[in-house]
């Protein structure tokens, strides 16, 4: 109890004095010069107090800076604070005349960026993890056509990588009773299926069918990093709207529940692209709840597929080569919005599409080998099986928009996640049901133009 006070004593104290400098600090007007000479400043102090200070005054430096002074202060970083290459060539004689472990952690030292010294030592500042994320957020927005800031994010996320290792996250859950800051956060930071309003929001924590949880980081205070949103069901879901849907309920009692379908996974900090907290989520979020509730036995999600519909439009509209007449005949009537609502149509656009898309999500890969569908890499790579490919999942403008209607459930079995994690990652295999395998089959068929029975 009393460590728990203390870190959110710090952590308040800790966001009101980052608040505080970013809104009333000293400086009324300051460039890129000054914050350049606030870094080397900080670089040559030797004394904790004398750091901190200098620390905080380059941080408020910065937070005044606009785009164009942010954009010449990176391009000075990418210059001025980089390894010198001198210093890494005698480094690596001395190490090739002499392979001892001294001159080992010499060219060690000598390889790494004087930048990644001057993050550590921004971080210093009360608040400093939070605003070097922010600074992260920036440089990413400004990386296009410049490539010389590669380097700098290549600091960032070696150093947040650290900074942010599971073993400093905290796994909190939230309800409606958690403060209301944080649920303002959340409805500001839903990526999959916006949150309308408080009433949507209220009912997505409803605890008689929903659960909710969120990493966060002590150093972050009550920023979430990530957060997923949870359904309690009986059976696999199959459509998003009933999930969503402000008066349904599948269950009146959790007790009652034999699944729990993961529908939402949102990343909060743009800072942290790249930083992988999801995998880790997931696992612990069903640790969570097989200990909370063990009636459960199914994990999935009911996930969306984009940029399914962008592919599969240009892959077999554009060229008329590639699919029989009567199914490219088919897909032609994806243009008509309202095709959905027509059952006879529906029923023959999903006897091509799905099984298209299940040869999509085993067989497109990336230049590197990977599923091209950036949410299937997540959770494959996470050791999930591909289960089931569900035909109008998503109604929704958007999921019309970005798979055709289409969703997926990946299965997670708490046996099989490190085997299919471990196939995955060695050799590329990707586990899936028998029903996406013959789905599959269906859709080489097609591609020959041969007939689907």
């Amino acid at each position: 109890m009393n460590m728990s006070f203390l870190q959110e004593l710090f952590n308040n104290i800790t966001q009101r004095e980052a608040s505080l400098r970013r809104r009333t600090g000293s400086l009324d007007h300051c460039d890129h010069h000054q914050l350049i000479a606030a870094c080397q400043a900080l670089l040559k102090s030797d004394g904790e107090a004398s750091s901190i200070s200098l620390a905080s005054r380059a941080l408020e430096i910065y937070a005044r800076l606009d785009n164009d002074e942010k954009r010449s202060f990176f391009e000075q970083l990418a210059v001025l604070f980089s390894a010198e290459p001198e210093q890494i060539d005698q480094a690596y004689l001395a190490y090739k005349a002499a392979r001892t472990s001294e001159n080992l952690e010499i060219l060690f030292e000598s390889c790494e960026p004087e930048r990644q010294e001057l993050l550590r030592r921004l971080n210093l500042a009360s608040g400093g993890t939070h605003e070097l994320v922010t600074m992260r957020e920036d440089l990413l927005a400004l990386m296009a056509n410049h490539a010389d800031f590669k380097a700098i994010n290549a600091d960032f996320i070696h150093l947040f990588g650290s900074w942010f290792n599971r073993g400093f996250l905290v796994l909190k859950r939230i309800d409606w009773n958690t403060p209301a800051n944080i649920l303002e956060k959340l409805i500001r930071y839903e990526a999959v299926h916006k949150i309308q309003d408080w009433d949507d929001l209220r009912r997505r924590l409803d605890a008689r069918d929903r659960r909710c949880f969120g990493f966060f980081h002590p150093a972050i205070g009550d920023e979430p990093l990530i957060f997923v949103e949870v359904a309690l069901n009986k059976g696999l879901p199959d459509q998003i709207q009933s999930i969503l849907s402000s008066d349904l309920y599948d269950i009146d009692d959790p007790e009652s529940a034999d699944t729990a379908a993961f529908f939402g996974i949102s990343n909060c900090q743009v800072g942290l692209r790249g930083i992988s907290f999801g995998n880790f989520l997931i696992k612990q979020v069903v640790q969570e709840l097989k200990q909370e509730l063990p009636n459960l036995k199914y994990f999935v999600t009911l996930s969306p597929v984009p940029n399914f519909r962008s592919w599969l439009e240009s892959t077999y509209l554009d060229d008329i080569g590639l699919l029989g007449p009567e199914a490219q005949e088919t897909l032609k009537h994806l243009n008509d919005p309202d095709w959905y609502k027509n059952e006879a149509l529906s029923e023959r656009l999903g006897n091509v599409i799905k099984p298209l898309a299940a040869r999509y999500l085993l067989k497109e890969k990336t230049n590197s080998g990977q599923p091209l569908n950036p949410v299937a890499r997540f959770h494959l790579g996470n050791g999930a099986e591909l289960h089931r490919i569900n035909w109008l999942g998503d109604t929704s403008a958007k999921g019309m928009k970005q798979s055709a209607g289409l969703m997926v459930n990946y299965l997670y079995v708490l046996d099989n996640i490190e085997r299919n994690h471990e196939q995955y990652t060695t050799n590329g295999t990707i586990v899936c049901s028998s029903g996406v395998r013959d789905l599959s089959r269906r859709g080489r068929k097609l591609l020959k133009g041969e007939s689907e029975k």
